[in-house]
């Protein structure tokens, strides 16, 4: 994990599945690019199903010849949603061997613990410094603070094996396959991250730029960058631009995860 971004090393493929979104559809079809689960299994319809939350959680698969790494991004907002889906797609957490949060929010974080009480083994977890940040708010029009919740805590995910990497700068995991941004380098006008966003310091209160915001590269061969974001409250042209910038791969072949750009507010950075 020592290696520079511009050693991030190709991949021959690279499988995304999505654990948690704010939206579920068993009905929906296959297509070229994307495979849904089967209504039925072994010709009966299960009498349970996947569930929906306003949260995110992708489970990432790497190839290279024979080399395979499994990473969790992001873990959902309640503590039981993900790990109802893993269960219902057959997925064993002790398949993961990398953790990445793309930032502190409760939507992203919900099922970090009891995944991780699923893993015996010691498991790297790549996130921000700041994701720990506390108190945030996020403050309406007529001046009322709504508190986030703070459902990071360092000494509690050391307990639970965890080895963290808390890093502002971009880093390489799953033998180089993969890039971290760490911190996102906002150089575009429009992109003003999310408003209303506040945190306290040193008893002030101050605009939340949610500096703690990252996502996850990979290059596949042939192809180019595959961008995967959690929330992009840095922006997602911010978020590209600056891992074409960090890795010198100026092609992008997919860009895909949350974007944040729901409500009124964001219609003019749509435009």
């Amino acid at each position: 994990m020592n290696s520079t971004p511009e050693s991030l090393q190709e991949v021959d493929r690279v499988e995304i599945l999505t654990l948690m979104d704010n939206y579920v559809d068993v009905l929906l079809t296959n297509t070229d690019v994307v495979y849904r689960p089967p209504l039925a299994k072994g010709g009966e319809i299960p009498d349970d199903t996947l569930v929906a939350e306003h949260g995110l959680s992708m489970l990432i698969t790497l190839y290279r010849d024979d080399e395979e790494h499994t990473i969790l991004f992001d873990t959902g907002y309640s503590s039981i949603g993900v790990l109802h889906n893993m269960e219902m797609l057959e997925i064993d957490p002790a398949e993961i061997e990398a953790i990445v949060i793309s930032h502190g929010h409760m939507d992203h974080t919900g099922t970090l613990y009891p995944i991780l009480e699923k893993i015996s083994a010691p498991i790297p977890l790549v996130i921000h410094p700041d994701a720990f940040a506390s108190p945030r708010y996020f403050v309406l029009d007529d001046g009322r603070k709504l508190l986030f919740p703070q459902t990071l805590d360092r000494s509690k995910l050391e307990k639970l094996g965890v080895r963290l990497i808390e890093s502002r700068e971009a880093t390489l995991i799953a033998d180089d396959m993969a890039l971290v941004t760490g911190e996102v380098e906002r150089t575009t006008t429009f992109e003003k991250g999310l408003p209303n966003a506040y945190l306290e310091r040193n008893g002030n209160m101050e605009k939340d730029p949610i500096s703690d915001d990252q996502a996850i590269a990979v290059h596949v061969k042939g192809k180019g960058l595959v961008v995967i974001s959690g929330c992009a409250h840095a922006g997602i042209i911010n978020t590209i631009l600056y891992i074409r910038k960090v890795t010198g791969v100026s092609d992008v072949h997919a860009v895909l995860g949350g974007f944040h750009l729901s409500g009124a507010f964001f219609e003019s950075i749509i435009e």
